[in-house]
């Protein structure tokens, strides 16, 4: 069955979700024998907790949870969807819902901070990405599913929350108190961080982002008339609508370019996504929002900012343009999320979201498990970035789907866990030996605000395009640290 355009994607660090109609299993596949001996012995399992159990188990209970089991014993991102997820995934999709302003994963038993969204009562609480979420409201997140952590969340504004944190960077717990807000999130915005160079930041992709960007690029343009350079940032973005990734990678590619190729078992899982109107369009706006785009956008030195928590959508934005030789990936390696979801209605209270498919780049690269590789590896930190040895990426995540372009996959991942060992050594080392001073003045770190003067990143990219040193990474490419305490420089003629 064909996807209508008007079925948004939705693109997440969880998840590639399209949303279509639902399919028969005639429509996806041949039919073939059920396994009775299998279904049988599940029959047998069933009658034996009705009978025996501690307490009485409604069949409800028991059917679902069963249904969930089989969904998500496939991989990370296939899960049984129930009325209340099915609605958080459209306040996602139009960036407007009551909360704390948290993006959360799942990691060793709690539930892992992916980014608090900025401007929201998280961010402003200094809440840090890759912060564990141990306890919400005294009550323990071990082995409290993502879902149930954020119905916790959740609520109507003016009401108040209280986590316990756990931040790995520091090896302690602390109490935070919230109070729940409407959070609107902006997914674009735009400064001039130096006269001639513009900065745009997408912290998701939602159905306004391909418009509000354009309108944000139309106004760079009267602004900066003989634009030298613009810096991307999708840092800490964890995906959205694939639909928004292709106008934004579209916006900077030109027309008709490949932008990404889906390919799975299902005929709907098999196509190729184009920097053109129709591969962009959403039910929210009614012409082409970049028709009228500046040619400068075209051909301006354009650099795009990554790093761990860059998912998804985001990595489809940076491989299209890094594939076509159209920016500068500038960075840490992203997330490596290279599946598609699909969203199938299931009853009228529930769905069950599939992986139906891997995606490529134009040139035809999986992602899954490896991620973007910056062109230029930069650390968040002036003073290096010990932190990133803490990061989990799709490759960390229990179950996860192999990359089937690569053969050496099982080595490669267990060398990289050898390193992610041996850099955690390093980094307790590192804490080991700080003295005092160092110790207060970690813990009195502030999460980077991104585009600021203050964000290391930024500036090291604008030294890019202004031609001036950069101070390169001291990690290594595949991620060990550096045997030298001095950033490596890097110097070029100016763009223009």
């Amino acid at each position: 069955m064909r996807q209508s355009r008007f079925f948004p994607v939705l693109l997440t660090t969880f998840g590639i979700v399209a949303m279509l109609p639902r399919l028969t299993s005639a429509a996806q596949s041949p039919a073939t024998p059920l396994p009775l001996d299998q279904l049988r012995l599940f029959a047998e399992v069933f009658g034996q907790i009705k009978r025996e159990y501690v307490k009485l188990v409604d069949d409800d209970t028991l059917l679902t949870a069963a249904i969930k089991g089989m969904v998500s014993s496939l991989d990370p991102h296939s899960v049984y969807v129930d009325k209340t997820e099915f609605q958080e995934s459209q306040e996602q999709i139009t960036g407007r819902f009551a909360g704390v302003g948290l993006e959360i994963g799942s990691e060793d038993r709690f539930i892992k901070i992916i980014d608090p969204i900025e401007d929201t009562p998280a961010f402003r609480a200094g809440i840090h990405s890759g912060d564990l979420i141990t306890s919400i409201d005294n009550k323990s997140v071990n082995g409290m599913t993502i879902n149930d952590a954020s119905a916790r969340l959740r609520g109507n504004p003016g009401t108040k929350v209280t986590l316990t944190l756990f931040r790995k960077s520091q090896n302690r717990s602390f109490p935070v108190t919230l109070s729940r807000a409407l959070i609107k999130v902006q997914s674009v915005k735009a400064t001039v961080p130096a006269p001639g160079y513009a900065y745009v930041r997408i912290t998701s992709f939602q159905e306004r982002t391909t418009p509000d960007l354009a309108t944000k690029l139309r106004a760079i343009a009267s602004q900066q008339p003989n634009l030298k350079g613009l810096i991307l940032d999708l840092r800490n973005n964890g995906g959205g609508l694939v639909e928004s990734a292709v106008g934004v990678a579209g916006a900077f590619l030109p027309p008709n370019s490949i932008v990404v190729t889906t390919n799975g078992q299902a005929g709907y899982s098999k196509r190729a996504y184009r920097a053109t109107y129709p591969d962009y369009r959403l039910p929210s706006f009614e012409r082409d929002p970049l028709q009228n785009e500046s040619p400068i956008f075209k051909k301006v030195p354009l650099i795009v900012l990554t790093n761990a928590y860059t998912a998804s959508a985001s990595e489809i934005v940076a491989g299209a343009l890094q594939d076509a030789s159209r920016a500068t990936i500038l960075g840490k390696t992203t997330f490596g999320k290279g599946s598609v979801q699909t969203l199938v209605p299931m009853t009228r209270d529930s769905a069950l979201r599939l992986t139906t498919a891997y995606y490529f780049t134009p040139n035809g690269r999986s992602i899954q498990d490896i991620g973007i590789r910056p062109d230029i590896q930069i650390d968040q930190y002036s003073d290096g970035d010990p932190d990133d040895a803490l990061a989990t990426r799709e490759a960390d995540v229990p179950n996860h789907l192999a990359n089937i372009q690569d053969p050496n996959e099982r080595e490669e991942l267990e060398a990289r866990e050898k390193d992610r060992i041996r850099n955690l050594h390093l980094y307790e080392e590192h804490t080991d030996a700080e003295t005092p001073e160092q110790r207060r003045k970690n813990r009195e770190r502030t999460s980077i605000e991104f585009g600021s003067s203050a964000d290391f990143m930024l500036q090291q990219a604008l030294n890019k395009l202004q031609g001036k040193a950069v101070l390169e990474s001291r990690a290594l490419p595949n991620g060990r640290l550096a045997q030298s305490d001095t950033p490596r420089l890097q110097s070029e003629p100016e763009a223009h």
